[in-house]
């Protein structure tokens, strides 16, 4: 792992409530931006065809997206453009019948002889749901046995608490950016968001265990977690961020959006333990502590 010199920050400048501002102020917005996409539609994120069920068509047309649009009497929900090979399509729809067929019938073939429908997958609506319902018992698991972790290994309140809350924000940040971004909740994002919860509880650990079982300043400590986590995160991120770039040139949609929900979510890691955490962590050491 790449090292680099971490700044040492001046957090004695700062009060706990300064700290804690920012983190909580970004948890309310993706919250009420979560909060009003379920609203409007009916659930917390875009649901791809995983979770909603319906046909994804990939194709390889000579058409452009007008036309391919125009080629189908059904209402198309998606087109993604395959940046490698080119003239591929990922076509989705909620509904239909026979769309292969129409799609072999009505799309410019590149070439005389080849196919037009070089894909295909269908999830009925009643799967879609089941497959939803277990998504959500993965997340809740996942969730539940990182909170006990954290009771069991410190087992202490506030520690413990400061750890849970950080990972429930590095989940709710990612998820609302997704809203915004647009990418679609499928079993592969889901995914994506269960690893940030395993890697919100190491980053927090780490910092939790250096203040409260090592010996010394706790600025000290502070700096100490730091240097290790923050780069570690920002060495994740830098990963994330290439994988994204590349699957985004070579049309990788599934790597294009784990690697950008990771990045967010590293980036959210770092706000929330080194301001979140650290707030709490820092009233529980001078003020919650009774000596």
């Amino acid at each position: 792992m790449v090292e680099f010199d971490v700044p040492e920050p001046d957090y004695d400048r700062y009060t706990n409530r300064q700290l804690l501002a920012v983190p909580l102020i970004t948890l309310t917005i993706a919250l009420l931006i979560i909060g009003g996409f379920w609203v409007v539609t009916g659930s917390p994120a875009h649901l791809g065809i995983d979770f909603a069920g319906g046909t994804e068509l990939t194709v390889d047309t000579a058409d452009d997206e007008d036309e391919i649009r125009e080629a189908f009497d059904t209402e198309i929900d998606s087109i993604q453009d395959v940046q490698q090979p080119s003239d591929r399509y990922i076509i989705t729809f909620s509904e239909g019948d026979d769309l292969s067929s129409v799609a072999n019938e009505s799309l410019t073939p590149v070439d005389d002889d080849s196919e037009v429908v070089v894909g295909e997958q269908t999830i009925s609506p009643l799967f879609a749901a089941e497959m939803q319902m277990q998504a959500l018992l993965a997340l809740a698991i996942a969730f539940v046995g990182m909170s006990i972790l954290a009771f069991v290994f410190f087992r202490t309140f506030v520690p413990s608490v400061a750890i849970v809350a950080s990972a429930f924000s590095d989940m709710v940040i990612p998820l609302a950016m997704m809203n915004l971004l647009g990418i679609e909740l499928t079993l592969g994002t889901v995914a994506a968001l269960l690893m940030l919860i395993g890697y919100s509880v190491d980053s927090d650990i780490l910092l939790n265990n250096h203040i409260l079982r090592r010996r010394g300043d706790f600025y000290e400590s502070t700096y100490s977690a730091m240097q290790t986590g923050v780069t570690m995160t920002v060495t994740s991120m830098v990963a994330m961020a290439t994988m994204a770039i590349v699957a985004t040139f070579f049309g990788i949609g599934l790597l294009q959006s784990v690697g950008l929900i990771l990045f967010i979510g590293l980036a959210a890691d770092l706000m929330n333990t080194y301001l979140m955490n650290l707030s709490m962590l820092r009233w529980y050491k001078f003020e919650g502590v009774k000596r």
